[in-house]
């Protein structure tokens, strides 16, 4: 049994959405978390061939991880669940958390040592505040827009039900 959700504004459930596969392992509220198994993107997007991702996602293959995500399905825990997000989203939200904090860190050296050149302890501690002021950056324009980052519910491929009784067949 497959039971998907109706796309709104921020869950364009198209076929050019990154998915995962995962497992439901808890839920909180209006929450749920999803383990998954971490697996490259690369199959279903369309920059596949100019992209390094790949070659990342070789090294750190078979780790899973969790992530946490509205349950518009209401899954339960045991369920298996597709997660899906936007391309773009995860664009912008990689660029937020990796780009955001090193462009403010290289401005923050660059403005010091035109200040104090010959100061390397300023230019060093100017890295690290920068780098800070950029993640606090990155916090607060992620919290500013939260389901602009975030995976979303898409489909159950099978729920806990389901898998007990597939998995415990009785003998009449």
């Amino acid at each position: 049994m497959t039971e998907t959700i109706a796309p709104g504004p921020a869950r364009n459930n198209t076929p050019d959405m990154v998915t995962e596969q995962g497992t439901v392992i808890s839920v909180s509220g209006d929450k749920a978390w999803v383990l998954t198994l971490r697996q490259s993107a690369c199959q279903s997007c369309s920059a596949r061939h100019g992209c390094g991702q790949k070659a990342l996602a070789a090294m750190s293959s078979g780790q899973s991880r969790q992530l946490r995500v509205s349950n518009t399905l209401d899954a339960r825990p045991g369920d298996e669940v597709t997660v899906a997000i936007a391309p773009a989203s995860l664009l912008q939200a990689s660029f937020l958390i990796y780009a955001v904090p090193l462009l403010v860190m290289v401005i923050a050296v660059a403005v010091t040592g035109a200040w104090l050149p010959e100061v390397e302890l300023a230019a060093i501690l100017s890295a690290v505040v920068g780098l800070a002021v950029g993640l606090l950056i990155a916090r607060r324009v992620s919290h500013r827009c939260p389901g602009d980052y975030e995976p979303v519910m898409t489909a159950r491929t099978r729920s806990s039900s389901e898998a007990s009784l597939s998995s415990n067949p009785t003998v009449l």
